[in-house]
């Protein structure tokens, strides 16, 4: 594991501008850190690496991002069976993440992101199997986006597809993102502490990121109100699709060099 407290000065520079940067998009749009951070972190580390990095300002963010726009129980209170299998999904996932060679979650990384950023059908129907069935759509989604996240960092894209179908409003949606953020954050550090990954090391080389999020999440829900949003989206969407051809790119060049 990384000593996290003697990272190179640079670097901890780096981190906190990547981290200040997703946090001000997850400010702004409701959403997107580790989809941002994570991907960023991973072209200067590793995708392990990222997401130990990730772990406790991620919570930092989530946390804030739950409660903000009221009426948050309503919200999340009819769908809270997901959870659980955010939960296990999580840690099957981060399992899968200890005991395997963490390069290639750079192209499944990649992956993820391509899938965020294909276009969706205008008028789509809702899935019919989903819309009659929800309690087999919590066990699909919740464990496929909970594995996503404990390897790769990553669970928003199949959460988006879900939430869609389920036709929920923004507020709500934005609500469950960050309830399963949170819920697999905290599953992947009882399993990273009960490796015996998570020290002392971790969390104090990590404040300065925590730091770091917390501020620009705060300026970024400032701005939510007065900036174009769709412009936001706009730029990251063009930001992850060069991140994502630069990690395939890592990917291959790793292949290759070995």
């Amino acid at each position: 594991m990384p000593e996290f407290t003697t990272l190179p000065v640079a670097l901890l520079f780096l981190a906190c501008a990547i981290v200040f940067l997703a946090g001000l998009v997850h400010g702004t749009l409701g959403f997107g850190f580790p989809m941002v951070a994570t991907p960023l972190l991973a072209l200067v580390t590793d995708v392990y690496s990222a997401i130990l990095l990730t772990l406790l300002p991620t919570i930092a963010v989530n946390v804030p991002s739950i409660l903000h726009g009221g009426r948050w129980r309503e919200s999340l209170g009819a769908h809270w069976p997901l959870v659980p299998y955010i939960l296990l999904g999580t840690v099957l996932g981060t399992q899968v993440l200890m005991v395997t060679d963490p390069s290639p979650f750079r192209l499944l990384l990649a992956g993820m992101i391509v899938l965020y950023l294909m276009p969706r059908r205008p008028g789509g129907q809702r899935l019919e199997r989903l819309a009659r069935h929800r309690q087999l759509g919590y066990l699909a989604f919740g464990l496929a986006a909970g594995f996503s996240a404990g390897t790769v960092n990553v669970m928003v894209p199949l959460l988006v597809i879900f939430t869609l179908e389920l036709g929920l409003a923004a507020t709500a949606m934005v609500q469950l993102f960050n309830l399963c953020f949170m819920s697999g954050k905290v599953a992947q550090l009882a399993t990273f502490g009960v490796a015996g990954i998570i020290d002392s090391s971790l969390v104090v080389g990590t404040l300065p990121l925590v730091a770091a999020a917390a501020l620009a999440l705060w300026l970024g829900m400032r701005l939510r109100t007065r900036i174009d949003a769709a412009t936001y989206r706009r730029l990251l969407r063009h930001a992850l699709a060069v991140v994502a051809v630069l990690l395939c790119g890592q990917f291959l060049a790793d292949l290759f060099l070995a």
